[in-house]
């Protein structure tokens, strides 16, 4: 198959608009080809005129490890080429960056979940492309959480950063899906295309969304393979609690664990609780230790997460349940646990994290109400669930 850089460098006939134009690359360190040429050196080479460069959260480089780290703009030493932040003293192109291209394309591996901030980025930039008249093209990449739609759409009044708009946390979409998507959501009058890919199979196995000739390369310094990518929009809510999500491990954002937990009775707790949503793969208890980040230097008893090998089902699999199922077994076994972590999220004061990354205090309220099942926060979901879907449909986005 063909990713869509692939596609703008093997046919000319897509290149022919950028003739004479000034082109601006957003990327970070996944945007290679399919022989790992990074597409900034790709583009280059192929005779476009590339006259800025910007970085989304992590920076271009990809070195910044954690949250709310911000990358300052500096000049590309190979090119001689501006290179601007998205994840600095701004969030959106402004002043001096929109005045250096006439189109941007956008190259970002994405992971398929709402909370990405890629995701949100890419309306930032239409949003700015449309008030001053640039072009914005996505090369599209695939979705390695493939199709599957999966827990609550974000609430109005809660969007952020980590949420642009009433959307599902595994949306199904890949980034070039999605920026259709906002353009006629929002109502945004922008010259948008996307460069599709070739070839892209998300039903079939073993890949699911993720081709396995390609090789897999960190989008930001915790997306380490495809099983964090389909794990994700479950365990990226642990950002939001006091247990670890494994950052300072080989395997973050896979697993979680605490000191003070015992892996084994939570899930044995799970599976007493609402079995049906562990269906699609393995829970394996383990012990590990941080070297950083949250509980750095304890042991921590914990919970691996397996959306991997022959216990894995791509369509029965549901992350974002599992996790909340983990959050509901921890309540169940320890009312008072000091759970929901307290700071600001994404420069969201006022609010908890959990909330914020959930876009809503709804499965927050789930996990503490005792008196609530799985059935009551199936309801919800499931609404939620498919009224996305039928959008997707209607508005023929795939």
């Amino acid at each position: 198959m063909k990713f869509g850089i692939d596609r703008l460098l093997a046919e000319p006939d897509l290149r022919k608009p950028l003739e004479g134009k000034r082109v601006a690359l957003l990327a970070h360190p996944a945007s290679v080809t399919a022989d790992l040429t990074h597409s900034l050196d790709a583009l280059v080479a192929a005779g476009l005129n590339v006259s800025a460069i910007f970085g989304p959260q992590h920076g271009v480089r990809g070195d910044l490890q954690d949250n709310m780290m911000e990358s300052p703009d500096f000049t590309d030493p190979v090119y001689r080429t501006p290179v601007f932040s998205l994840y600095g003293e701004v969030r959106r192109p402004t002043g001096q960056s929109l005045g250096t291209f006439d189109v941007m394309l956008v190259d970002l591996q994405d992971v398929g979940c709402r909370i990405y901030t890629f995701v949100t980025t890419l309306l930032y930039v239409l949003e700015a492309a449309a008030a001053h008249g640039k072009s914005v093209w996505v090369l599209d990449r695939p979705n390695p959480a493939g199709r599957p739609v999966e827990g609550m759409k974000l609430t109005p009044g809660w969007e952020s950063f980590v949420g642009a708009g009433p959307m599902p946390m595994r949306h199904g979409l890949t980034l070039g899906e999605l920026g259709h998507w906002f353009v006629d959501h929002f109502r945004l009058d922008v010259d948008y295309r996307v460069i599709a890919m070739e070839g892209w199979a998300p039903e079939t196995a073993p890949g699911f969304g993720w081709p396995a000739d390609r090789v897999w390369i960190n989008p930001s310094p915790n997306a380490a393979n495809v099983n964090m990518a389909r794990a994700y929009a479950g365990t990226v809510m642990l950002e939001g609690t006091t247990l670890s999500e494994g950052r300072g491990t080989t395997r973050p954002l896979e697993l979680f664990g605490a000191p003070d937990i015992d892996a084994r009775t939570i899930i044995a707790e799970m599976h007493r609780i609402a079995p049906p949503w562990l269906a699609g793969c393995t829970l394996r208890d383990i012990w590990f230790q941080p070297t950083f980040h949250k509980h750095a230097g304890r042991l921590c008893s914990g919970v691996f997460v397996h959306a991997e090998g022959p216990g894995y089902d791509h369509h029965a699999f549901r992350p974002w349940r599992v996790q909340a199922l983990a959050f509901k077994a921890i309540r169940a076994l320890h009312p008072g646990y000091d759970l929901w972590r307290d700071f600001a999220y994404e420069y969201e004061f006022g609010k908890l994290a959990i909330d914020v990354i959930n876009g809503g205090p709804g499965l927050r309220a789930w996990v503490d109400d005792s008196a609530a099942g799985p059935h009551d926060l199936e309801d919800t979901v499931f609404e939620d669930e498919a009224a996305w879907r039928e959008s997707m449909h209607e508005s023929a986005i795939y």
